[in-house]
């Protein structure tokens, strides 16, 4: 089977789509016969929707044949994350064995936003159980590779969606961010993912409709270029009147902002946000990848953040008490429709995700107060960056993929460079902004030497979502990553017959 379209644009699909070069058709087929030849080799989809995209895959051909306008997406297939990312009627697990035959109640505000925009859902992609950690594994699925080597963990939580557009199995996917959800697995699995300003697309939570804030959750594109994620979050963004904290209408052009320059630019680089222990292989892969920068014409000059006065494994503990405080409501609410997670269901969830009820549960509203002192120290180290600097550049993660459990229990490392770390969430460079709001993008930064993508984060002044497009549109023209794919191509390749 020809990897031709696996790897092409979205923006080139849509567009050959437009102009009868290529059928919907045609492109969902492809790809779901490709999802049937790979998918058990990555493990990224875990709900298939053959049946209803290939429905769907025809009538948008008759739409193209009849000359009726198009949505910019149209025809485009898409990969959707299987987690608060709701389709009404259609199942939904959280990654999580007691919901195993959920069927979602509501379509998610963003995801009918991609649909009326035309892109054509394959199915929904592995994440651990309700995304409360780093690394995709669950007890329901089981894990996800990434595509450069299967038996290493893709990443999480949106570890499917990274993988599937890694592995040629969807041209762009949408993933969810509320500690690095979209930029962790999109550094392990070597794609492009791109957390927006908090607000920018909205999320229409209930039955609480505040809930988003703390920490900022987010949701987004993964792709494998900057110019799809700026399509993709054309489509997502703008207000919404459920989300009382949507953004106001963007005049920005995201497209247009991937072809502007950066000369003159002024970044900040900081190798461990003056905290974290990074393994030495990060390090010199990132190091050398922000000079990528210099190319375009920015400056680069590597900085103290002022926040060594802090402990790395005290911030990622106050990110999970924060999370906690998010999801006990949710197992309450659950309870209330006969999913008791803590009773009859507890043997069901991994050891990780029952303590982390139990610390919500136990949650005071003097802890989350002191807490969120904590966080505006981090708030005020990133905006005291932007006061001189355009851009703040950091590692995506603090660790190079690890290997997949068999019991559903994978995680990050629990130790990096001899220093203890939170397995969850204590390697992932990422959550700093979920504290903070900022937008934030993970570009692939190089490849290690065993070929193992490593990411690199980068992130943008407040709202400033065009800009930071910009500079990673930069950095991708001065040092392209998409000939890497062939390694992950040739990793997923069906194995001859006879052989192992």
């Amino acid at each position: 089977m020809s990897n031709e379209l696996a790897y092409t644009p979205a923006t080139e699909l849509a567009s050959r789509i437009r102009r009868r070069d290529l059928s919907p058709v045609e492109a969902v087929d492809y790809f779901l016969k490709r999802i049937d030849e790979r998918n058990a080799a990555v493990n990224a989809y875990v709900v298939f929707w053959h049946e209803d995209a290939r429905k769907r895959a025809k009538a948008a051909e008759r739409a193209v044949m009849a000359g009726k306008n198009l949505g910019p997406l149209h025809g485009v297939p898409i990969a959707i994350k299987d987690l608060f990312d709701f389709r009404k009627g259609f199942v939904n697990t959280f990654g999580a064995k007691p919901f195993a035959n959920f069927i979602a109640p509501v379509t998610n505000a963003y995801v009918e936003r991609l649909e009326n925009a035309g892109a054509i859902i394959l199915g929904k992609t592995n994440t651990p159980e309700f995304g409360h950690k780093g690394a995709t594994d669950n007890l329901l699925f089981g894990p996800t590779s990434t595509p450069f080597k299967i038996g290493k963990n893709a990443g999480g939580s949106s570890g499917g969606s990274a993988a599937a557009v890694a592995a040629g199995l969807a041209p762009i996917a949408q993933g969810s961010d509320g500690g690095g959800s979209i930029r962790i697995p999109s550094a392990w699995c070597g794609t492009f993912g791109y957390k927006a300003s908090y607000g920018r697309v909205p999320n229409v939570m209930r039955p609480n409709a505040f809930g988003s804030h703390t920490p900022f959750i987010h949701a987004g594109p993964i792709t494998r270029t900057v110019e799809d994620a700026a399509l993709m979050l054309s489509v997502m963004a703008g207000p919404h009147d459920r989300d009382p904290f949507s953004l106001p209408a963007d005049s920005a052009d995201y497209a247009a902002a991937t072809r502007r320059s950066i000369k003159g630019a002024r970044i900040a680089y900081s190798p461990d946000w003056d905290v974290y222990p990074v393994e030495r292989e990060v390090t010199r892969v990132v190091a050398e990848a922000v000079k990528g920068f210099e190319d375009a014409g920015a400056k680069v000059e590597q900085i103290k953040l002022g926040l060594d006065t802090l402990d790395q494994y005290d911030l990622s503990q106050i990110w999970l008490r924060q999370g906690a405080a998010l999801y006990a409501p949710m197992a309450l609410d659950f309870k209330r429709q006969g999913f008791d997670l803590l009773g009859k269901y507890r043997k069901d969830l991994p050891i990780q995700m029952v303590e982390i009820l139990e610390m919500g549960m136990k949650a005071t509203g003097l802890q989350e107060a002191e807490d969120a002192g904590v966080r505006s120290q981090v708030f005020d180290a990133i905006q005291n960056v932007f006061e001189k600097y355009d851009y703040l550049v950091t590692p995506t993660l603090a660790a190079m993929q690890v290997d997949n459990l068999t019991n559903g229990a994978t995680t990050g490392p629990t130790s990096i460079n001899g220093v203890k770390m939170e397995p969850c969430i204590g390697f992932c460079m990422t959550y700093f902004i979920n504290f903070s709001g900022h937008p934030a993008a993970s570009v692939p930064a190089g490849l290690s030497r065993d070929g193992l993508p490593v990411g690199m984060q980068v992130v943008g002044r407040r709202f400033d979502d065009a800009g930071l497009l910009a500079a990673c549109a930069a950095f991708e023209r001065a040092r392209p990553w998409h000939h890497t794919y062939a390694l992950a191509d040739k990793e997923t390749a069906p194995k001859p017959k006879g052989r192992k």
